[in-house]
């Protein structure tokens, strides 16, 4: 099998996992209320890769078979561009809401393949289950998610310094069938709808957390993995798409528990090796890669962004206002800026050590750093213009209620806007700058990336300034020579 549609995807989800939310056990994801609307959206870009118009740019062929995009390795400036086509349709498909779409993970996998050595040096078995994980995902195509980050306990200390040795997950036995781990990983974003879970570290581990160093890919429904859900947005009913109109990206994330997991030795990429845990995101190049795949999916966000905005102002003909043009031309500039950034991250790429084309880590580190303080900005913009309407606007029951046309025609914008056209724009702009999965987007973005401090300072500490430093020189001989002249 290559590529999978939708229905094959919804019938994978019926597999006994343990999910937990609000408390309870839940026995069908692809029906629980807080579930299903996610679930659909992931189903549907499963379905993408078959439509007729689409299906060339999200796929290739291989060797016979049709194979995402994201499962390819890009060894070309034209293949890294059109890996960069494929994420665009994506990513436009969900408006950017989904960080933890199939291709993501995907991506990150096919990285590690070309970097199988990295592996293979630790362990021959190594990098050859990680050749063969790539190869299973390949003729699978099944939906994969990670989990990485540590519990936030005790931040002064490393793992093994915890009050208790499994907080963080660690692996508590070794024997000739595999490794058994015990704790918990969070953050594991769209874990409860997906197939498989990739565990791999993150830097930060300490001598004397060996134990904890680890990388592996299991099933989801694997026996000890309790995935347990954050509360949802709203009353746990579905929410309406009128009054919710995102609702259906919302991105659930979860605390995934591991209770004595047995991952037999096949599905083990790294094991007891710190050094080698804290180098592996950026020498395998995969945060560089899925970097890539991150700044076109943040484009098709701030498209969304903008278009709100710029939809709000002339929905009321505030856009006739100098100020209010200015403050669109700003949000709007940004778009500008941002798909310059992603073509100069493909066109500078260059061959990694690897041998994929890789786009320039400053590059993506610059834009992974701003993208959250512009998704910022473009909200106070909607908030703004947006003012008072949008605490104020009245529910779909109330709209289909009795009296709703003589509701809707208080809400009533400029002449192309009526009442309950301007009231779902409204309720549009709420969902992304004032509902509580706008405020969890936000977090998210600013997280994504990872802490934004190191993430500046890394930019700084890795990046060649002799060009701007030449400049400095430059300017202070040319002054000397000034000086000369006027004989001071």
């Amino acid at each position: 099998m290559s590529i999978r549609a939708g229905k094959q995807y919804l019938e994978g989800l019926k597999d006994g996992r343990t999910v937990r939310l609000g408390g309870q056990t839940v026995d069908d994801v692809t029906e629980h209320p807080s579930l299903a609307a996610p679930v659909r959206t992931i189903a549907g870009l499963y379905d993408l890769q078959h439509e007729p118009g689409l299906q060339a740019i999200l796929t290739r062929e291989v060797s016979g078979e049709i194979i995402p995009w994201s499962l390819q390795s890009p060894l070309t400036r034209g293949d890294l561009k059109n890996r960069g086509s494929a994420f665009k349709v994506a990513s436009d498909e969900t408006f950017g809401m989904m960080g933890r779409s199939p291709d993501f993970v995907n991506v990150l996998i096919t990285a590690f393949d070309s970097a199988a050595d990295y592996f293979g040096d630790l362990d021959a078995r190594f990098g050859n289950n990680i050749r063969e994980y790539y190869r299973w995902c390949v003729q699978n195509d099944k939906f994969i998610v990670h989990a990485s980050i540590n519990p936030q306990t005790d931040r002064s200390k490393g793992s093994a310094g915890q009050s208790d040795p499994t907080l963080h997950m660690k692996v508590v036995d070794r024997d000739v069938n595999g490794i058994v781990v015990h704790g918990a990983k969070m953050i594991g974003t769209l874990v409860p709808i997906a197939d498989e879970l990739l565990v791999f570290p993150m830097p930060g581990y300490r001598p004397g957390d060996e134990d904890y160093a680890v990388a592996f890919a299991i099933p989801v429904n694997t026996d000890g993995v309790t995935i347990v859900c954050r509360e949802p947005f709203g009353s746990g009913s579905p929410r309406n798409p009128f009054d919710h109109p995102l609702a259906r990206y919302d991105e659930m994330d979860a605390t995934v528990v591991f209770d004595n997991v047995r991952v037999p030795w096949n599905r083990v990429f790294l094991d007891g090796d710190v050094a080698k845990a804290n180098r592996l995101y950026p020498e395998t190049t995969g945060m560089i890669h899925t970097g890539h795949q991150g700044i076109i999916r943040g484009l098709s966000k701030l498209e969304l962004l903008c278009g709100i905005a710029v939809e709000l102002a002339e929905s009321a003909n505030t856009s006739t206002f100098l100020h209010v043009q200015e403050m669109l031309g700003e949000a709007l500039s940004l778009i500008e800026i941002y798909k310059g950034a992603v073509l100069h991250a493909e066109y500078s790429a260059s061959l990694s050590s690897w041998g994929t084309m890789t786009p320039p880590i400053q590059t993506i580190r610059a834009i992974r750093y701003h993208f959250p303080r512009a998704c910022s900005r473009i909200i106070e913009i909607i908030q703004i213009l947006g003012g008072g309407s949008l605490l104020s606007t009245p529910s779909y029951a109330d709209l289909t209620a009795e009296d709703g046309p003589e509701l809707s025609r208080y809400f009533s914008g400029s002449a192309d806007f009526g009442g309950d056209e301007r009231i779902h724009l409204l309720k549009l702009a709420w969902d992304v700058s004032g509902d509580g999965s706008g405020q969890r987007q936000s977090l998210y973005e600013r997280n994504l990336a990872g802490d934004p401090v190191r993430l500046a300072a890394a930019q700084y500490l890795n990046y060649d300034a002799t060009s701007v430093k030449s400049a400095v020189k430059r300017a202070m001989e040319t002054s000397a020579r000034d000086m000369a002249i006027f004989e001071l």
